[in-house]
């Protein structure tokens, strides 16, 4: 294999896009590779306000003890504390009549609401200070990839085109997928059409104000830690809201919703839309009273899953959402940052110390594009079929999260960064799991869509309360996951039955619901 870095390459690797998954490759290539020459081309001159993000386990550990950001998000950017979601329906008239699922006290297991902007800008500052060269803002205008060869790069900076050699390109170009694109990997993922809306907003009550609790009292007394630091999910049929209070007062609050089970708003103003579209919740109503959105800062992106058919190759690398994109529910996205960042240095850095990764290089190309297809089968697939039924989704928060936490959270914490360089669902032991979450996101689906068609969804959505106590690494935290499995297959004899021969949820699905009833 002739992996050499040697001085007929300009550069070791040229990576494009500065944001967090550029920038944490060529910190962590540079940590473990001083002397190798990394470029990092991005187009902007500084990263414009995007999304706010929250963190999960796995990208929690990746960002504190793979990249050493603990100080930076503790002084930065504010500590989460869990998922809260809420469910409301004809009977629910105001926020303490929906019903609610949370933690009763704080996470014990780190996690941060990030401004994903200020995040990916010092991420980048660090890689430059040990030893990144940055071009900024600059533009790739093409990659000519020959594996187990020279790449050539054309990147335009400034006003003047530049022709580099490297051995190495890695694309962290985000949604934008260069690589994807050009070589023609790029799939969008048609089983699963969604659509994003979102904006940063002033003005928004906080979930843990004094004169809400003094209005109600009982709920305020429910919960023993802080409902507004959660990531907290506002549930209706077919579609959620997210949430997330950023350092500095703002909140980033969008829709995620299926295009085959909802129709949004059409006439007005984004802004106008999404605001006419969530206070039809009555959480949103209550604490969108007197928000506005930012003017110049409401975002629409439809069809938002995609992947690539290659993500690793003799000479190039795909990393974060220059790879795949799934589904903002559940945050996956830091995740499969970690994942495949990880696994790109340790393809890099081994290939610069003259060691032969073509075998490890196609073996994890085949993982990573399996990963993907499985963990959208497990966990999205026609998950906004229960989205709005809180019983539904109770069940599927406790599995859902009991076997992230003991099959997939665990890991790295338990056996270092070994364990970010296997993707989800990619060993052995994990398989049986795969088809067991996949089976029962499936059946819940299912139950979902009968009780569509029979016109009794969402008759758990009022006035029902479960403050869940957490899940840690220990092994009692196993009871609530036996308990759920118990419980969905309780739900199965006395009411799964009835759609056990229907179709699958997708074929032939329902018409979109209007807005004016979202709920």
């Amino acid at each position: 294999m002739n992996s050499s870095f040697d001085t007929d390459h300009d550069f070791d690797v040229v990576i494009i896009g500065g944001a967090l998954s550029g920038a944490s490759t060529a910190l962590l290539l540079l940590r473990e590779q001083p002397r190798m020459r990394v470029l990092i081309v991005e187009k902007s001159t500084v990263f414009g306000r995007r999304v706010g993000e929250a963190t999960v386990e796995v990208s929690t550990y990746f960002l504190c003890r793979r990249l050493g950001l603990t100080r930076y998000l503790n002084d930065a950017h504010l500590t989460k504390n869990g998922l809260r979601f809420w469910f409301s329906n004809e009977q629910t008239e105001q926020l303490d009549q929906c019903s609610e699922i949370g933690g009763r006290y704080l996470a014990r297991v780190p996690a941060y609401l990030v401004d994903r902007a200020a995040l990916d800008e010092e991420v980048l500052r660090r890689a430059v200070a040990l030893g990144a060269v940055l071009w900024r803002p600059a533009t790739v205008q093409t990659v000519k990839l020959e594996e187990g060869a020279t790449q050539q790069v054309s990147v335009r900076l400034k006003d003047e085109l530049r022709e580099l050699k490297t051995r190495w390109v890695v694309d962290a170009s985000g949604v934008a997928a260069f690589l994807a694109r050009q070589q023609g990997w790029w799939k969008a993922n048609a089983e699963h059409p969604t659509t994003a809306v979102w904006s940063r907003w002033r003005g928004v009550r906080d979930f843990d104000d004094v004169e809400l609790a003094a209005k109600f009292p009982k709920w305020a007394m429910q919960c023993y830690g802080i409902r507004g630091t959660a990531t907290n999910h506002l549930m209706g049929d077919g579609w959620w809201a997210w949430w997330i209070p950023l350092k500095g007062g703002d909140v980033s609050i969008g829709v995620t919703y299926d295009q085959r089970l909802v129709t949004f708003p059409e006439e007005g103003s984004v802004g106008q839309r999404l605001k006419e579209f969530l206070v039809r919740h009555p959480v949103a109503r209550e604490l969108l009273a007197e928000a506005t959105w930012t003017e110049g800062d409401v975002h629409w992106r439809k069809n938002l899953p995609y992947y690539s058919t290659r993500m690793f190759g003799d000479g190039f690398a795909l990393v974060g959402d220059a790879a795949a994109f799934l589904d903002p529910f559940y945050s996956p996205g830091m995740d499969w940052i970690s994942f495949t960042t990880s696994t790109t240095v340790h393809l890099l850095a081994s290939a610069f110390k003259k060691e032969d990764m073509r075998a490890e290089i196609a073996r994890q190309d085949k993982l990573f594009v399996q990963s993907y297809d499985r963990w959208f089968r497990a966990i999205y697939k026609d998950k906004y079929e229960y989205f709005g039924e809180y019983d539904l989704m109770r069940l599927a928060f406790l599995l859902d999260l009991g076997f992230y936490y003991f099959g997939v959270a665990r890991q790295p914490f338990t056996r270092g960064e070994i364990a970010l360089r296997e993707p989800l669902f990619s060993t052995k032991p994990s398989i049986p799991f795969y088809h067991f979450m996949r089976f029962y996101n499936r059946r819940l689906a299912r139950i979902a869509r009968h009780r569509r068609e029979q016109k009794r969804s969402g008759r758990f959505n009022a006035g029902r309360r479960f403050m869940f106590g957490g899940f840690t690494f220990e092994k009692n935290s196993a009871i609530p996951l036996l308990k759920a499995v118990a419980g969905w297959i309780l739900l199965e004899l006395r009411e799964g039955w009835r759609s056990w021969w229907q179709a699958e949820p997708g074929v032939n699905p329902p018409k979109p619901v209007a807005a004016t009833n979202p709920m």
